[in-house]
């Protein structure tokens, strides 16, 4: 049995950043329980293998520095992206401060210096073309670290964490929550007087589960349902010049449904996410690798209400029902095949202007996997896009299917991200407080703020303390999105 003050279960960036948090304003004994391995064992030998035999579970979802570790690395510095911060602090100027200052210890742990944001005029003129064609883009301030330049920073990261005496336990799983009381798979036991539970995505069905045995309200949140497309990069420079990971919002003609482009990946990878009975698809880039294509996300949110209202359930049906008809492989398919309703081949795949960058997929027919309103409103939602992204809706661009953001449940909380039981404090998107990198670091943050505060220390997210961050040239520019 261990004794500890705080418990912090994951180890992706909400985690990480209240360890961060508690450590430096206190010295409150904390441990962080992470399901998966260290960043050294994370890397797969190939990029299309997103599930290791060596170790589980999968190490693109799970492990230290979280899902995003794998990814591109990509931090959205605006406070109303990958959730909204605006909603859950009291004080809009803090929400403003809090991206500033997750930015600055990225920075201190050796994230490239380089913000990327456009030049005025030209974000202006996008937004304009955009605009006149019924689509919303929005200008985010950027800073890339890659897939490979993530892990050195993450590393250094917990290097910091452990000489301010923060422990890491490793490869071990959380069975489940109490009161002052984690009990692991194993049969072990942590004690501790605060809890912080952030155990991503990929558990959230679990912390699902556990917040009805424990009695925390919930709601269900939307899903995110759809395909990740693969152009030619050329096609996609003009924009990435203007923007690195353009976020584009479409809303369609049949059915009114909102779209979204989400997590491009600009001459990078496409990659296979493998759940235990289902698979997905995601994007990978590097620094230093390059291919010749670019890929990126293109999703349908999808609100449920009576009957279902459990939209983690029916996106899971989705994913599986695809699995099932890829042979436990994703299905790849040319848009122009989609369009004239047939299944795509590897002969049709080779005519392409594409060369698929995942290899482990299926030829097929996206149509037979999912609904027909989400494939109308991926044809219609790209035709739009076209319109702003010339030949992004080629017939030779090709779709890869299912990507999902798997809905979780959003638990009810105080603005300190505590539940209804005392002591018991959540963060992250696994709880379904944040959708992203920087948000989910965010929330880490906030209910570490929670937690210093039931110790009689009080933080402020302002420069009384962070100075450094809050002051920096970057902040200036951050502050005005």
């Amino acid at each position: 049995m261990l004794n500890r003050d705080v418990a912090i279960v994951g180890a992706g960036p909400a985690g990480l950043f209240a360890a961060y948090l508690i450590s430096e304003f206190s010295n409150l004994k904390t441990i962080v329980i992470e399901q998966g391995a260290d960043v050294p064992e994370r890397e797969c030998s190939s990029s299309s293998r997103a599930y290791c035999s060596k170790c589980k579970p999968c190490h693109v979802l799970c492990g230290i520095g979280g899902a995003g570790t794998l990814s591109s690395g990509l931090l959205n510095l605006r406070p109303d992206i990958g959730g909204n911060l605006y909603e859950l602090l009291e004080n809009p100027r803090e929400a403003a401060n809090l991206v500033c200052i997750i930015d600055h210890i990225f920075l201190e742990f050796g994230a490239p210096r380089k913000l990327l944001i456009g030049d005025p005029e030209e974000l202006e003129e996008l937004q304009r073309k955009a605009a006149s064609n019924g689509v919303r883009f929005i200008p985010i301030p950027q800073r890339l670290m890659g897939t490979d330049k993530s892990r050195a920073v993450v590393m250094k990261f917990k290097q910091h964490l452990e000489k301010k005496g923060v422990e890491f336990l490793l490869k071990t799983r959380v069975e489940h929550v109490e009161k002052e009381k984690l009990i692991l798979s194993n049969g072990e036991e942590v004690h501790a007087k605060y809890i912080l539970v952030a155990p991503g995505r990929y558990n959230a069905s679990w912390l699902s589960k556990e917040a009805e045995r424990l009695g925390i309200p919930t709601k269900y949140t939307p899903i995110d349902i759809g395909v990740r497309v693969e152009v030619p990069a050329i096609i996609m420079d003009p924009i990435i010049k203007i923007a690195r990971d353009p976020k584009f919002h479409i809303y369609t003609t049949t059915y009114d449904d909102f779209v979204r482009t989400f997590c491009v990946n600009h001459r990078g990878f496409v990659v296979m996410e493998v759940y235990e009975d289902f698979v997905c698809v995601n994007g990978r880039s590097y620094l230093e690798r390059k291919t010749q294509n670019t890929n990126f996300a293109f999703l349908v949110q999808i609100n449920l209400t009576e009957p279902l209202e459990n939209t983690l359930a029916y996106g899971i049906s989705v994913a599986k029902q695809t699995t099932v008809l890829g042979g436990f492989k994703p299905i790849v398919q040319r848009l122009g095949d989609l369009r004239k309703g047939r299944r795509s081949t590897w002969t049709r795949i080779s005519h392409s202007n594409v060369i698929p960058t995942l290899k482990t997929v299926t030829p097929g027919d996206i149509a037979m996997a999912m609904p027909h309103r989400i494939v109308t409103d991926i044809l219609e939602g790209l035709d739009k896009l076209d319109r702003v992204i010339p030949g992004v809706a080629d017939d030779s661009t090709l779709l890869y299917a299912p990507e999902i953001k798997l809905s979780v449940c959003r638990l009810y909380t105080n603005r300190d991200l505590e539940t209804n039981v005392e002591n018991i404090f959540v963060a992250g998107d696994g709880a379904g407080v944040s959708r992203g990198l920087v948000a989910a670091a965010a929330t880490g943050l906030i209910a570490a703020r929670g937690i210093l505060r039931k110790e009689g220390i009080e933080i402020a997210f302002t420069e009384e303390f962070f100075k450094d961050a809050i002051s920096s040239e970057s902040c200036k520019i951050i502050s005005q999105f």
